[in-house]
């Protein structure tokens, strides 16, 4: 049987590029893209691909109660704490205070190229399968929805569109892919974009 992640494996090797939410907004850092004396916190955000029939990314959204970016759709996963090993015990931490996913049904596949959020974050995705279906449990207060979205539709080139809103006074574009009643922008869709342009199709 083929491997459906097969592409995104042969993609971590593939000399993919770091990316930033400054990508589509050179203004908004120095002129050059990034801002000048930044100060960036580590992170770790688990990409998980569930392969029981076809494969599903599993996505969390955001308790609309939170400080920063209530209500947004994102991967499960935070900032890297003085316990964690490295990125990637915080991604399988953060994933099972979050979603409840237990890390024994967790096989990491690899991470991808760090993210940059202009909230001050250095992201690094951890692409990961989980090895059988589990039963979700959102964090209280913190996830207000568990979901999944097949993987084709994220690794699909045409499912992305460029979008734009005001910022800080600024005008500010990004990558959304949309998908049923699920808004998908921001890094989230900027780090599948990735994905989607090394290892996806038209």
């Amino acid at each position: 049987m083929d491997d459906p992640l097969a592409g995104l494996k042969a993609a971590l090797g593939a000399g993919m590029r770091p990316s930033s939410d400054f990508d589509l907004n050179p203004s908004l850092g120095s002129g050059t893209g990034l801002p000048e004396r930044r100060k960036l916190r580590p992170a770790g955000v688990l990409v998980p691909i569930l392969c029981e029939g076809p494969a599903r990314l599993i996505l969390t959204k955001r308790s609309s109660a939170l400080k920063h970016h209530p209500g947004q759709i994102a991967f499960p996963g935070g900032k890297q704490d003085a316990g964690d090993a490295d990125v990637i015990a915080a991604a399988l931490r953060e994933a099972h205070e979050e979603i409840g996913l237990d890390q024994s049904n967790v096989e990491v596949l690899g991470t991808l190229p760090t993210h940059e959020t202009v909230t001050g974050f250095v992201v690094t995705p951890v692409l990961a399968r989980v090895r059988a279906p589990f039963t979700p449990r959102p964090e209280a207060g913190e996830v207000a929805e568990v979901f999944d979205v097949p993987l084709a539709h994220v690794l699909t080139r045409g499912s992305y569109r460029i979008e734009g809103r005001r910022w800080r006074g600024t005008r500010r574009l990004y990558y959304t892919v949309p998908w049923g009643p699920y808004y998908i922008w921001g890094a989230t869709a900027r780090i599948l974009h990735g994905l989607a342009e090394e290892a996806g199709t038209a």
